[in-house]
This record gives C-alpha cells, structure tokens and sequence, in this order.
C-alpha cells in the first residue's frame, strides 16, 4: 500500500479524504466470498465448455478428454477469482472505491486489511499456474507456460501498477482476449493439440458477451468512476453510447450462434438465450438507477453461461 508520495495513479488524488466507508468489524466469510464476485463466474464456465465442445468436434463424436477440461476449468476459475481480488485490492488503494454505488469492496470499505485482500488474489493466481503446469505436463506444450504467464500478468495490470491499462478504456479488449478467444481455443488445443474454426468463432462469441458484462458493470460505475479518474470505455464515450455498445456487444454474439446453427441444428436452441439477452438490453437502454443495471448485470453473466452452455452442446451432439 502507498503510505507517501503520490499515487501511481490519478485517482486517489480525487477522492477527499474521509470519503471511504468506513467498517467497525473485520471481513466476515460472507464478505470474502462477496469479494470473489461469483456473478462474474460465467465468464470464466462458457469458454471452457465451448472449447470443449470445439474440440469434441475436432477429434470425434464420444471422445472427451475430462481431466484436461476440468483443469481447464480451474485455471480459468482461478484466474477470474484471482482479477476479482486484485481488482478489490488495487482499486482500492487507489481510493477509486470510495464513492461506490455496487456492493462494497473487501478493501474500499476497510472490512480486510489490503495485505489480506492481495494475498488471497496471489493464491488464487498460484492456483491458477499449478492447474496450468499440470496441463502443460500433459500435453508436453511448454510454451504454454508463456500464454499463462502473460494471462496472470495482465490479470494483474487490469486495475493494478502504475499505468493500469483498465484506467484507460482498454479492459474490454482484455475480457475479449482472454475471456473470450484465449480461454475458449486454449481449451480446444490441450485436448486435442489443435484449433479449429468452432472454436475460433465461438470465442468470439463468448467474448463479446463477456465484453458486454464489463460494459454494463462499467455503465453501474460510470459517475464515481469518472469523478475518481477511472477512465473506462464507458467513460470515454458517454452512457448514451456505452448502452448502444452493450447491445451491439450481445447482438454480434447471437449473430455468430445463427451461423453455427446452419451446420449444426441443435445451435439454434442458442436463441432461447434471447430471453435473458433481450431483458438484459431493454433495461441497460432504459435504466435510471444503479439497480436496474445490476439486474442487467446478473442476466448478461447468465446469459454467457447459457450461451456457452448450449452451443456446446451443439457441436458435442
């Protein structure tokens, strides 16, 4: 924590002092697992589930590499819980918590101590290498472990450092990248040592979902955010824009899943997603308090695991 000097970022600069809610009680249990953010799981579930869809299709119907999924999954459970953490530690310090309208954070709120909050996000960053190197073992693809490496690292950088890149409206293109193409062909190529287009294309997908969940978040943030420094996409372009966006976002997603569904039939049971995603869109256009966008929030994350649930499906049956 900086205890003199100023601040790697302008954000704690602007935030008056007093203005951080205050706690009269250590973090409970309830609160570390608040901190872990499990709305935001999803994300980290649709990808591995359609990169193992993906890599079904590429290597024959009934053959499933189980162990390498589930690993799969934890590398990308971890590293989202990891964020998640790291998130709640470097925003706040950085004091860009203190008016915030969501839940409280671990940090912001002085519920944890900011050592406590960092270590825990370590942990999960640890658990996230060790599941990694165990599919590296494997699969005998070491240079895998730079692809894990530089994922931790920009875990890391999202909101953290001196220059975080998540202060400059680029963490969509992070959630994209990694949420999105990096988890879901990842999945494909451990198992069956290759990439193919269902699994390119269903990243994409997964990813712009996982774009519009950060938008919608940002959009919740979007005052405090611009008064603390934060510059997110949402800020950068205003509200008005930042709702076209999250629609666009999950529109081009649903357009992919038509494509998929004219070789494989059972895709287009994808579009029952649309009674998640269509609600999710009205509110986000037509919200006037931050509540509304937390529901919008909660429907997109479920609408990505549905999203990757079915499709995959899809391509394994």
């Amino acid at each position: 924590m900086n205890r003199g000097g100023k601040s790697g970022n302008p954000a704690r600069r602007n935030v008056p002092a007093g203005s951080r809610p205050a706690r009269t009680g250590p973090a409970t249990a309830g609160d570390w697992v608040s901190g872990a953010r499990l709305r935001t799981l999803p994300l980290a579930i649709g990808p591995v589930a359609l990169g193992t869809g993906a890599a079904i299709v590429a290597s024959g119907p009934g053959v499933f590499h189980p162990v390498r999924a589930l690993l799969a999954l934890i590398v990308a459970l971890c590293l989202q819980i990891g964020v998640n953490y790291a998130n709640d530690y470097s925003d706040g310090i950085r004091g860009t918590d203190a008016n915030r309208i969501g839940p409280a954070r671990l940090t912001g709120s002085g519920a944890a101590q900011p050592r406590a909050v960092l270590t825990v996000a370590a942990s999960f960053f640890a658990l996230a290498a060790l599941a990694g190197l165990t599919l590296v073992v494997l699969t005998g693809q070491w240079w895998l472990l730079l692809v894990g490496a530089v994922a931790i690292v920009a875990a890391w950088f999202y909101t953290g450092g001196r220059r975080p890149y998540g202060y400059s409206g680029l963490g969509e293109v992070f959630v994209f990248v990694f949420f999105g193409l990096v988890a879901t062909t990842g999945t494909t190529y451990v198992q069956v040592g290759t990439v193919n287009t269902e699994s390119w294309l269903s990243g994409v997908g997964i990813g712009l979902i996982a774009m519009a969940v950060l938008m919608v978040n940002n959009l919740r943030d979007l005052a405090p955010d611009r008064a603390s420094g934060k510059r997110t996409l949402a800020v950068l372009i205003g509200g008005t824009a930042s709702r076209v966006v999250f629609c666009l976002f999950l529109l081009l997603a649903f357009v992919i899943a038509a494509f998929f569904a004219l070789f494989y039939p059972l895709a287009w049971l994808t579009f029952f997603v649309l009674l998640l995603a269509v609600p999710a869109g009205l509110i986000t256009v037509t919200a006037r308090t931050s509540a509304e966008l937390v529901l919008a929030l909660k429907l997109t994350s479920v609408t990505a695991l549905a999203y990757g649930l079915l499709l995959a499906l899809a391509f394994a049956l």
